[in-house]
């Protein structure tokens, strides 16, 4: 099978997968085959439905089957969104009302980080309170409303959109756990840059909506308290160290446009400290999750980076590392264990715990079929594509 075939079979997949693992009520399962991800997170379902949005507004490339198909998925997903926030609205509000006197937040009445597929809450097991996924369903939500020109914005989005953002702004320096549900004690920037984009996001869907302020006062506290003492972003406030996750601060959500030159550097220390060579993206160096493997989502991640700064090459070769990783049925996973940052100890340890490394990955799934609309967009189709 020569490449471009591969690739095509790789993107055809990554559509099937996506839509064979969404439930009726529109929620996306992270993962069919393991226990713990088969729940649905705002974050994973706002990338799936973002990368669905693109194929089907625009399914000129790899594409099969009806382009409505996509547009519909992505709409129920957002459906789905807006109705476990507006089912916890009350909760969210005395979020809002102690943020706002300054009171600590009773974890009952967080949003939490995954919901069952029915949008019941899961088991009491999981570092639930993050603020990354709501700004990042936000991001994606105004993303699908542009491209599809759904108007008028149904009435249960405008209020989800309105409370979302309101807890969002008013919550935003409060410590939570980041995107991989680690350090719940810390503020994390990727965080901050999730916010940053689904509050801007907000805004443009619901104009009476207005948070110029809060805005400014995020981008300067990334700027002012954000950095590490070498000038790049830093994994948390007070961290001299990076995560792959930064890379979102630019892309997408763009608090720092990709060629800013802080936005430059944290991406070569990411390079220097967390890609292996001629392998993936690590998360960042005290990562021990499943030994501490390489991700092939970020591997992704970074190539719709590059493509946006013009370094075509360095983004191709992460593809094509990326589809080296699927198996015969070309299912992409969420991490390979070659080279691992920990121990093999480490990595046997998470196997008997929770079985083998998620495979297939919706959000690996997602990640490949943006990178692919990302080396379409900046003017060429990727390794392998077809013209």
């Amino acid at each position: 099978m020569n490449n471009g075939e591969r690739s095509r079979r790789i993107y055809e997949r990554s559509l099937a997968v996506i839509l064979e693992n969404q439930h009726p009520g529109g929620a996306y399962l992270a993962c069919p085959t393991m226990p713990d991800y088969q729940y649905s997170w705002f974050r994973d379902g706002a990338y799936i439905a973002y990368a669905l949005t693109l194929d089907g507004q625009d399914g000129d490339i790899f594409h099969a089957g009806s382009m409505a198909a996509q547009i519909e998925s992505a709409g129920a997903f957002h459906d789905w969104c807006a109705r476990v926030i507006n089912d916890r609205a009350d909760g969210m509000e005395r979020c809002i009302e102690r943020a706002a006197r300054g009171e600590p937040l009773v974890p009952a009445d967080t949003l939490n980080t995954r919901y069952r597929p029915d949008g019941e809450e899961g088991p009491d097991d999981w570092p639930e309170f993050q603020l990354d996924g709501v700004g990042t369903w936000l991001w994606s939500l105004a993303d699908y409303v542009e491209r599809s020109r759904t108007t008028p914005l149904p009435l249960a989005w405008e209020r989800a959109i309105t409370l979302a953002a309101r807890y969002l702004a008013a919550l935003w320096q409060v410590p939570c756990y980041d995107c991989w549900e680690e350090r719940g004690g810390d503020i994390h920037i990727s965080t901050l840059a999730a916010i940053y984009a689904g509050l801007g996001a907000s805004a443009r869907l619901v104009p009476s909506l207005n948070w110029d302020e809060t805005l400014h006062a995020i981008r300067h506290f990334v700027l002012a308290q954000g950095l590490t003492p070498g000038g790049e972003l830093a994994k948390s406030v007070g961290l001299d160290m990076v995560d792959a996750n930064l890379i979102g601060v630019a892309v997408p959500h763009r608090l720092l446009e990709p060629d800013d030159p802080v936005m430059r550097r944290t991406i070569a220390r990411i390079e220097r400290d967390l890609h292996a060579a001629r392998s993936g993206i690590h998360r960042h160096v005290e990562d021990v999750y499943y030994g501490g493997g390489a991700w092939v989502l970020l591997a992704l991640w970074l190539a719709w980076y590059y493509f946006e700064v013009g370094e075509r090459q360095r983004a191709e070769d992460l593809i094509a590392w990326a589809e080296d990783q699927a198996d015969e049925d070309c299912n992409l996973p969420e991490q390979v264990p070659n080279p691992m940052l920990a121990s093999a100890w480490h990595y046997d340890d998470w196997v008997r715990r929770r079985g083998p490394i998620a495979q297939p990955l919706l959000w690996s799934h997602a990640q490949y079929i943006i990178a692919r609309r990302a080396g379409r967009a900046s003017g060429g189709g990727g390794s392998g594509t077809p013209r």
